[in-house]
């Protein structure tokens, strides 16, 4: 009994050892797909708006960061499991996500936004609502969501990736696609023989974004603590003027409130 006892009581320390260690890092879920804000070098590095802003609040709580490169879909199931311990990937805060896991106070607002086709006289998002019209959404996103419970007439068609969403409209076998306004902005800037952006918000409400956290997670409270200093101390402002420098330009000149 006694040799069992000493061999019990090490896995304990050497458990509790690496416990310690684990807490060091801070492993932040991404899906490195959604340029400028998750993505990756083309050695395989994370980049991007999300990734400066992981590697800033790491700095900040003086725990090393490990970014997870996980699909969309399993990024919350992933947090829930405790794979990671926070997701930080353009995420809109929603009642229904709200049901299973905790968000942060939002960091960024966004609206729905419209890339048509050139050739589809698509004026505005009742002109997407009408028999024959083809609308192009990313499997579990908000305009997939948007399009399912407002667009009735329309005949929506369903992708698990923005670029494939993109293209359809670009080969004009949809007639729209619904995404957030930045996203609509940079495709738009990508296929301008092809494409228009629509970028006037057509819903009632924000969209906002935030971290997400397990129910009740302590680490809640500081991560709520850095948001609110990175907007005041120009942690966000540098962000922007990073990565979308042309597209706050195109903002501010339709009068669009910005994105931080």
């Amino acid at each position: 009994m006694v040799p069992f006892l000493m061999v019990f009581i090490s896995g304990c320390n050497e458990n509790s050892s690496q416990t310690k260690e684990e807490k060091k890092v801070l492993k932040v879920g991404m899906e490195l797909a959604y340029p400028p804000f998750e993505m990756s070098e083309k050695d395989g590095t994370p980049s991007g708006v999300s990734v400066d802003f992981a590697k800033a609040l790491g700095k900040k709580l003086g725990r090393e960061v490990i970014i997870e490169n996980i699909a969309w879909d399993g990024l919350i199931p992933s947090l829930k499991t405790g794979k990671i311990d926070l997701i930080i990937s353009s995420m809109t805060i929603t009642q229904e996500r709200k049901k299973s896991i905790d968000f942060s106070i939002p960091y960024a607002q966004s609206s729905l936004a419209i890339l048509a086709n050139k050739n589809s006289e698509i004026k505005t998002i009742e002109d997407l609502n009408q028999e024959g019209k083809k609308v192009a959404v990313k499997k579990g996103s908000t305009g997939h969501l948007y399009a399912k419970d407002n667009l009735p007439k329309a005949d929506v068609l369903v992708f698990d990736k923005e670029s494939a969403c993109v293209l359809e409209v670009v080969q004009g076998k949809a007639d729209g696609f619904l995404y957030d306004q930045l996203t609509i902005y940079k495709n738009y800037s990508q296929h301008k023989d092809t494409t228009v952006a629509l970028l006037q918000p057509f819903q009632k409400d924000f969209e906002y974004w935030g971290v997400a956290l397990r129910k009740d997670e302590p680490l809640k409270k500081e991560v709520d603590a850095f948001i609110k200093e990175a907007k005041e101390d120009g942690t966000f402002d540098s962000f922007a003027n990073k990565y979308l420098t042309d597209a706050k330009k195109t903002f501010d000149e339709l009068g669009i409130a910005f994105f931080f």
